[in-house]
């Protein structure tokens, strides 16, 4: 659906996008992510048209951004950080106002007028000023402003920014039933937004895309560093180190606080996972210990988000 190749952008000498290559199947919700001036919301721009970029080719539905642009931006709505809205008219006028521009004929722009107020729960506020409400039910309108021609590509900048925990879950929901049927290309700073909400997630740095994939994908191949925690009774530190470090891979055994005096806790750090645990369980197994927990460790989204993204 959206083909990126070696796509740049140049401010002046800064370089906001370096070459990056990003390929997104339709039916697909990605999540581009990444710190302050990464390069997020210049790349959604050059995506939707809004800029043009200083080398490189964007293909949406095997259209070429350079010669069809005014087809591309058919196929895509936009919802930027700052919804473009105009805060004195009423809910229903400005959706009938963006259906007009968009050219819809009374009976089908009355029919989405009404679709989209059901999607996005908006029944309630039609007949409110929009400089009156809340920033959650405005990015609500922005929504349906975005998704007025039912297009096939939504991208949306950052559209839980601001938001409390409630109007969070409320315009994730709303992602995820559009979701079921478009290609979603979100860019977000909220990390546990982009696991739940995303099929798939980019993490941008630089300009630069520094890794790819689904958040199970990313969190095994962040390192190849495995950290298990085992919990056993009737052991002693020293011997359980002696004895657990003979394993192949481990190459550190730390001792960590035990809610039980009588408990033993140790992390045991390894490189590679393949049948350690098993391994740790017959070695034990051997002895007189008893244990009580056995767990790897995985890393989160946030500790990979900032490994990828910290200052060299």
């Amino acid at each position: 659906m959206i083909q990126v190749e070696k796509l740049t952008k140049y401010y002046g000498n800064f370089c906001a996008v370096d070459r990056i290559d990003l390929e997104v199947q339709k039916g697909e919700i990605t999540g581009l992510l990444g710190p302050n001036g990464a390069g997020k919301t210049t790349t959604l721009r050059m995506l939707t048209g809004y800029l043009a970029p200083s080398s490189g080719r964007i293909r949406i539905k095997n259209l070429c951004i350079e010669e069809d642009l005014l087809e591309i931006k058919k196929l895509i709505g936009y919802l930027p950080e700052s919804a473009p809205l105009y805060h004195n008219m009423l809910v229903y006028d400005y959706l009938d106002y963006i259906a007009c521009i968009r050219c819809l004929d009374h009976r089908k722009k009355v029919q989405r007028i009404h679709e989209l107020s059901d999607l996005c729960d908006l029944n309630s506020i039609m007949h409110k000023p929009i400089g009156e409400l809340s920033k959650g039910l405005k990015q609500r309108v922005g929504l349906a402003h975005a998704m007025m021609e039912d297009p096939e590509v939504l991208i949306l900048d950052e559209p839980t920014s601001g938001l409390d925990p409630n109007q969070i879950a409320e315009i994730r929901d709303i992602i995820r039933h559009f979701g079921k049927e478009k290609t979603i290309i979100l860019s977000t700073h909220i990390l546990s937004e982009a696991e739940a909400a995303c099929d798939r997630i980019v993490i941008i740095d630089k300009g630069k895309i520094v890794a790819d994939g689904s958040t199970e994908a990313l969190k095994q191949s962040a390192d190849q560093e495995t950290i298990i925690n085992i919990s056993l009774l009737k052991a002693d530190f020293e011997s359980a180190r002696r004895r657990l470090g003979k394993l192949e891979g481990v190459f550190k055994i730390e001792r960590i606080d035990a809610p039980d005096p009588e408990m033993l806790r140790l992390k045991i750090s390894a490189y590679g996972t393949d049948g350690l645990r098993e391994r740790i369980y017959d070695s034990v197994k051997e002895t007189g210990w008893t244990m009580v927990e056995l767990n790897l460790e995985t890393k989160s989204l946030e500790k990979i988000f900032r490994e990828l993204t910290k200052e060299v």
